[in-house]
């Protein structure tokens, strides 16, 4: 597992890395390539927010072989979560399932991103019981966890989850861009057209 702030200067790189291999030992396998990213939240809270604006922004790019489902638009969220587990059981093909959401930790894990193998239990830090879902997880420290959760995410900053959101947003997007170079063109990414190295205009990092 990856743990790193979002205001640490190699951190897209590192996540990056990270998917890369983790996405690389699925793909190892023999199974399809596909990739949903499940991005959960609610965009009725500013703290559960991170997903839907992960989602929004990932699903504006329209990346290659990989299906977004969680934006502002239309958000995965506790409600109807079930709902769209069921719908990916019952589709055709197979994917890898990268989830994305947010959580609570201790005043100083705030703004760090966890990636990891396994699946993520979306709700835990809210004391929710919901199914654990994905093949490989990023998680947002939005807050502090343990006292009245639901309204510390109320309350969370915006500029703090979109900061975590910018970071998340643009490593899916350079790794799987340069996914698609490396599988289709046999370019290494580097020398690779695609996109992975577009702006994001949707929340660009603020000057600290």
């Amino acid at each position: 597992m990856l743990r790193v702030s979002c205001k640490d200067p190699r951190a897209t790189d590192l996540i990056t890395a990270t998917l890369s291999a983790m996405i690389s030992d699925y793909d190892r396998t023999g199974r399809p390539s596909l990739r949903l990213i499940l991005c959960i939240g609610s965009d009725r809270s500013t703290g559960d927010s991170l997903g839907p604006l992960v989602g929004a922004r990932l699903a504006e790019l329209r990346l290659p072989r990989t299906t977004v489902w969680g934006t502002l638009a239309d958000p995965v969220h506790a409600l109807n979560l079930e709902f769209h587990l069921e719908k990916l059981q019952r589709s055709a093909g197979r994917f890898l399932v990268i989830a994305v959401d947010a959580s609570l930790g201790n005043p100083g894990s705030i703004g760090v991103i966890e990636v990891g193998k396994g699946p993520l239990f979306p709700g835990a830090g809210v004391n929710k019981s919901l199914p654990p879902v994905g093949h490989i997880y990023l998680s947002g420290i939005v807050n502090v966890g343990g006292f009245m959760e639901q309204m510390v995410l109320q309350s969370t900053r915006l500029f703090q989850v979109m900061e975590i959101a910018t970071v998340i947003a643009r490593s899916l997007q350079q790794v799987l861009s340069e996914k698609q170079a490396a599988e289709f063109t046999g370019l290494a990414p580097e020398h690779s057209h695609t996109n992975s190295t577009a702006p994001l205009s949707l929340f660009p990092l603020p000057d600290l």
